[in-house]
């Protein structure tokens, strides 16, 4: 293999730019040539590809989001759309193709594959909902980023004996809220996987009252049924039924900013370094994704068609700790 294709895809996610280095830097070391992809699908189907510069990698592996830039493009599901991509691989004379993103990424990724043309995909997604790999690039920063945010909302409900809804991302999974929620030391911690009816919620955070606590923290996943706004909404129409002052954040995007954490640097760098050793190896239509504690090459098909389950035993321990 002598010259191989790279795209980041979906949303962003800190240490992309890191496993892009990493695999240009293997790719070096092997004598493949990396090429990058600008804007995800859309400018793969549009054979929008840039050289790499070896000093803007360095200068940027340690730096938040993407330097190709990144893109949610639906006309991908199309098989004009696909057969152009595909067309605009072989014309660049590309001989395989690395995809960093997440589910709706490695949907892509195998589709491509379907069609016969050599892929790779890199598990990238700060909801930490793709299957195939226990921890996806761009996880453990945004856990640093929701804890550092839960702190100093602490240390202000503290302050005025309040109550807060903190909203955080994660669609369908509720790793993060979880995940953040034990860390933290939240009351109240509402997933897709685990709901709580707005009652539920405000009799928990009326009882962390009752028990002498200055403030209370309730952690909600973006997705979940009962989001902050209802479970506010509720306790907005039934005062009697709570007794601090209520407040609402929603975190939002900055949850996908910021510089890496060590880890993320760490994974994203033998995560890119791997995609390259795979298809240099002749693996294809493979994630590279992260199995205890090493490199684990799963099938996209499984990928594409596998759930990730939320942790009973951590969700226990949640409403162990919250007590």
């Amino acid at each position: 293999m002598r010259r191989i294709a790279i795209v980041t895809s979906g949303g962003d996610a800190p240490g992309m730019n890191t496993a892009l280095n990493a695999a240009y830097q293997m790719g070096r070391d092997l004598g493949i040539e990396l090429v990058g992809v600008r804007r995800g699908y859309e400018g793969l189907s549009e054979g929008d590809f840039v050289p790499f510069d070896p000093l803007e990698l360095r200068e940027s592996m340690n730096r938040g989001g993407t330097i190709l830039g990144t893109a949610r493009y639906e006309a991908f599901i199309t098989e004009e759309i696909q057969q152009q991509a595909i067309r605009h691989l072989a014309d660049g004379d590309m001989e395989g193709l690395i995809v960093i993103g997440g589910n709706g990424s490695q949907r892509g990724s195998l589709t491509i594959h379907t069609h016969g043309f050599p892929v790779v995909g890199i598990a990238s997604t700060v909801d930490n909902d793709l299957y195939g790999s226990d921890v996806s690039i761009g996880v453990d920063t945004a856990l640093n980023t929701i804890i550092d945010s839960l702190d100093r909302i602490g240390t202000t409900a503290d302050s005025h004996h309040r109550a807060f809804l903190v909203e955080v991302m994660g669609r369908d999974y509720g790793y993060l809220a979880l995940m953040s929620g034990i860390a933290s030391g939240a009351e109240v911690i509402v997933t897709p996987e685990f709901e709580m009816e707005p009652e539920e919620v405000a009799r928990e955070l009326r009882l962390a009252h009752d028990q002498g606590k200055r403030y209370a923290i309730a952690v909600v996943t973006d997705g979940a049924k009962n989001g902050v706004e209802k479970i506010a909404d509720y306790i907005e129409k039934h005062p009697q039924e709570f007794d601090f002052e209520l407040r609402m954040t929603i975190l939002g995007h900055v949850q996908r900013g910021g510089s890496p954490t060590v880890f993320d640097r760490y994974l994203a760098t033998r995560l890119g370094s791997a995609a390259v050793q795979a298809l240099r190896d002749g693996k294809r239509g493979v994630l590279a994704g992260w199995r205890d504690s090493g490199v684990a090459y799963v099938p996209l098909r499984e990928v594409v068609s596998g759930r990730k389950d939320l942790n009973v035993s951590l969700w226990r321990l949640a409403l162990m700790l919250s007590k």
